[in-house]
């Protein structure tokens, strides 16, 4: 059957070490994987959790809070502002191969040092159309990313579908899942830090629950490419048999079948052609935030409102900013998956 509506777009999931800690040298590793990707006829490529300029898997070997202050203020200074010179390359390196381009990057706040873990996703003119931040950092990483807001839950139309992205353990959260469905999205970009059979198995699940294809994009990352200057690296790192993460980057379908990889301990490019028009009309089997719901039993509410700790202006303007804050801003998603039925 011939697509009709929706474009086929062929996808890349990139899988490979950044260049650790160095911002600039991982974006000029990026441009060359991005344009081998859309030499093979990506128009979408997707690069994994925090690949900018590094995950920092130190916060697994170490005591992140008394051992790691000089590894977080290299981590730091690598880190990305949005907007900023490393975004405006990111669009331009979209511009240029043309294809819708997402990667995880470390994000620093412009006038603070809180750091977040963020999705950015460029459209093939170069504009930047999401950024997601994660919502829940897992574990030790709270120690060095803090928690995004429901106002980056988002998911955007491409000529291919509806795109958005959960981050890693975000996948395992039932109700950021359904905030994700409820708004239509058709492909949904997993990068991530987890791996192995069970990981798999959730993207497969995702995938099969929300009639969408699920892109699960993971680093390729041995203690070899850890610089050797690493402040205590020489007792946290070995060689090349020491994974930091073995990959497990996989790309599932709308019925939880693996249309491409597992890669494992290897660094690569998964490939695969999805026609969000199919997954849209399986929908009709099991749609979980339309007919098969049950909206007078369960509802959801999301606040999208942006979070902020301070205020300028005018009284009035802080009374109106704390009121969008809270529960006056909050929405039900089942009202935007009636609003998306009639679409």
């Amino acid at each position: 059957m011939e697509a009709t509506g929706l474009e086929i777009v062929k996808v890349a999931a990139v899988q490979s070490a950044p260049v650790f800690l160095d911002a600039e040298g991982t974006l000029a590793h990026m441009e060359r994987l991005a344009t081998n990707a859309a030499g093979a006829g990506a128009g979408l490529i997707a690069f994994p959790e925090a690949f900018i300029p590094t995950y920092p898997d130190w916060i697994w070997r170490s005591r992140p809070w008394h051992e790691a202050p000089e590894l977080f203020g290299r981590l730091l200074r690598e880190s990305v502002v949005v907007p900023g010179p490393i975004t405006q390359r990111l669009g331009q390196l979209a511009a240029r191969v043309s294809a819708y381009l997402a990667v995880g990057v470390n994000e620093r706040d412009q006038s603070g040092s809180t750091l977040y873990n963020t999705l950015l996703l460029f459209d093939t003119g170069g504009r930047l159309v999401i950024k997601r931040r994660k919502l829940m950092p897992t574990g030790p990483e709270r120690m060095v990313w803090g928690m995004g807001d429901g106002s980056t839950l988002t998911v955007v139309d491409t000529p291919f579908g509806r795109v958005g992205g959960l981050i890693c353990w975000e996948n395992y959260m039932p109700l950021a899942r359904a905030a994700m469905y409820a708004q239509g999205v058709d492909i949904l970009l997993a990068p991530t830090w987890d791996r192995g059979d069970t990981w798999v198995s959730t993207l497969r699940h995702i995938g099969k629950e929300g009639r969408v294809f699920v892109i699960g994009v993971g680093s390729c990352v041995t203690g070899s490419d850890v610089p050797a200057d690493l402040p205590g690296g020489e007792s946290m790192y070995g060689g090349e048999e020491d994974w930091l993460n073995d990959g497990w980057s996989a790309i599932a379908d709308y019925t939880g079948t693996l249309v491409s990889g597992p890669l494992v301990k290897e660094t690569g490019i998964l490939y695969a052609d999805l026609d969000a028009n199919r997954a849209r009309a399986s929908r009709k089997e099991f749609d979980p935030t339309g007919h098969y719901s049950r909206p007078d039993i369960f509802s959801l509410n999301v606040n999208t409102a942006p979070l902020s700790a301070v205020t300028f202006g005018s009284p009035a303007a802080a009374d109106q900013t704390a009121a969008s804050n809270g529960a006056d801003t909050t929405r039900f998603v089942r009202a935007s998956a009636r609003k998306r039925r009639q679409q």
